[in-house]
């Protein structure tokens, strides 16, 4: 009985070294993939660490180690240059990156943001409560910000006199304080993400009016997963893979949006989980989970609406070259229909 004992101790041992073993030679076969965010590891980061702890991206053969940003534009030139093989950034900033840079190896693979979070955040006791109000005001705009390159395109769908607009150039951790402070009578940034900062900041929500672009008159998709064309070209499949954990960690998070918070939280102990958890129920309820996503999948683009979004974006910039939708946005890696989220 004791030998018989010490056998089955034994086998019991040898099966948990060998599904060890297994498992470390798993991990040691993962491709590494690094991963440029747009910006800190707040919020509407959360599904991405979700897709790692639930497993997504090791299912996929892949070990993904995520790197936050500084802006919507920052992730562009990282993909471009082959320092990531994927990020995640601003469409619309891409377009013209691509236009001023022909050539470079870089397009967006994956719609994120179908409904952009592209915002002018101002305080009604500081007179700003309407676009028109802006005028004869302060606005406080950093200039690598995603939400400041799409201004003047707000501007001109709303009549907007930029002449009579002071536009003061800050720092994207002076934004909301200088506004909080009332330094300035508004602000751009992401709507999910200036809204909580002021909030935080103890501005009385009431006396806070979010003029989300994109309900004023701007028809531009917002941010995307993108992709240095030649890593891709050589990993089809791996990207594949990257961008179905993508896909699952967003439902993972649409799903149990608490869970998908811890998994940020775990990286980034200092935040307010329930600030972050509110952050990222903000970017899922006005960004992801739209009529169109719904509809017809995550991940694709209407391919009539960007081409009405390239001509909008031509009203207020100067092409260098003539606009191909083709050279910005690609489906190739993408299951037909899109990803469903629920």
């Amino acid at each position: 009985m004791f030998i018989r004992n010490i056998l089955g101790a034994g086998a019991v041992l040898a099966t948990a070294l060998t599904a060890t073993t297994t498992e470390t030679r798993a991990e040691s076969h993962a491709m590494a993939v690094p991963f440029a965010l747009d910006w800190k590891f707040e919020g509407p980061a959360a599904p991405y660490f979700a897709a790692i702890d639930n497993g997504h991206f090791g299912e996929n053969g892949l070990s993904v180690e995520i790197t936050a940003g500084s802006g919507s534009l920052d992730a562009i030139p990282k993909v471009a240059t082959g320092a990531f093989p994927v990020g995640f950034a601003d469409i619309n900033s891409l377009i013209k990156f691509l236009d001023q840079n022909p050539g470079a190896p870089v397009t967006a693979v994956m719609m994120i943001y179908d409904k952009p979070p592209f915002a002018v955040i101002g305080r009604k006791s500081l007179g700003v409560s309407a676009p028109k109000d802006l005028e004869g005001k302060v606005l406080g705009a950093p200039p690598p910000d995603g939400a400041w390159a799409q201004f003047p395109i707000f501007a001109a769908e709303n009549g907007l006199d930029m002449e009579a607009i002071t536009v003061e150039p800050v720092g994207f951790p002076t934004r909301e304080p200088m506004l909080a402070e009332g330094n300035v009578a508004a602000i751009t940034g992401f709507s999910f993400s200036s809204y909580l900062n002021l909030v935080r900041l103890g501005v009385d929500e009431e006396d806070i009016s979010t003029l989300l672009m994109a309900d004023y008159g701007v028809d531009l998709y917002g941010n995307a997963i993108i992709v240095n064309t030649e890593w891709a070209a050589d990993h089809t499949d791996e990207l594949k893979g990257f961008l179905a954990a993508v896909a699952a960690g967003w439902k993972d998070a649409i799903a149990d949006p608490a869970a998908a918070t811890a998994s940020l939280i775990e990286r980034n102990p200092a935040a307010d989980a329930a600030l972050e958890q509110r952050r990222l129920q903000l970017s899922i309820d006005a960004n992801v989970l739209t009529d169109a996503t719904t509809t017809n999948g995550f991940g694709p683009i209407d391919e009539a609406r960007f081409a009405s979004a390239i001509e909008q974006i031509a009203t207020t910039y100067e092409f260098q070259n003539e606009p191909d939708a083709s050279l910005y946005f690609t489906g190739d890696y993408l299951p037909e229909g899109g990803f469903a989220l629920k």
